[in-house]
């Protein structure tokens, strides 16, 4: 099943919409949408490798405007749309406490987020709940998901074929890892 759901997804991350479906993906997933972009990117890649950076730059493009988006909800809608959002990942209970570190270590949030797997929707709606300066905020959600998406795609572009071979020889190892630290991701959230 897993050999099936991979070998569709490689024939999806070659159709000529993969990049709109993935810009859709990417700015979702910063502001609501518990799924990363990963998942269809590194398929994307692995498909056509001489895309890696116009893949990267969408995703990041997408996702830094998605931010954007979820700094909105977490500014303007927070009571309404933000709370239930954090509330489903276990974080409403942890708002006011954590709303004065946040203030403190606002910009390393968004860094740290930005790279690793925790999901970037749940600081995107903190930052602008917090009140951190947009401009800030942009800045740093630029730097974390380029860094993100461009080390990914540098990879997989530079080593090509043999992550290829690599991904498909040992395909359950691959998505058990990529199921883990999704997972983990999750996990963090709860005790952070």
């Amino acid at each position: 099943m897993i050999r099936k759901l991979y070998e569709w997804t490689l024939r999806m991350a070659d159709h000529h919409n993969a990049l709109w479906v993935l810009a859709a993906i990417s700015f979702a997933e910063a502001s609501f949408f518990p799924i990363p972009p990963d998942l269809l990117m590194i398929p994307m890649i692995v498909a056509r490798p001489s895309r890696a950076f116009l893949i990267a730059t969408v995703c990041t493009a997408a996702s830094v405007l998605g931010g954007l988006a979820g700094y909105m909800i977490g500014a303007l809608a927070f009571d309404t749309i933000g709370a239930p959002i954090l509330n489903a990942f276990g974080k409403a209970d942890a708002m006011a406490e954590f709303n004065a570190t946040f203030v403190d270590a606002g910009f390393w949030a968004v860094l740290g987020a930005g790279i690793t797997p925790f999901p970037f929707k749940v600081i995107t709606i903190m930052a602008g709940w917090t009140g951190m300066p947009v401009v800030t905020f942009i800045v740093t959600s630029i730097v974390a998901r380029a860094l993100r998406f461009f080390i990914v795609a540098g990879l997989l572009w530079y080593f090509g074929e043999s992550v290829r071979h690599f991904i498909e020889k040992r395909l359950g190892l691959v998505f058990t890892i990529f199921f883990l630290v999704l997972v983990g991701g999750f996990v963090a959230i709860r005790f952070l």
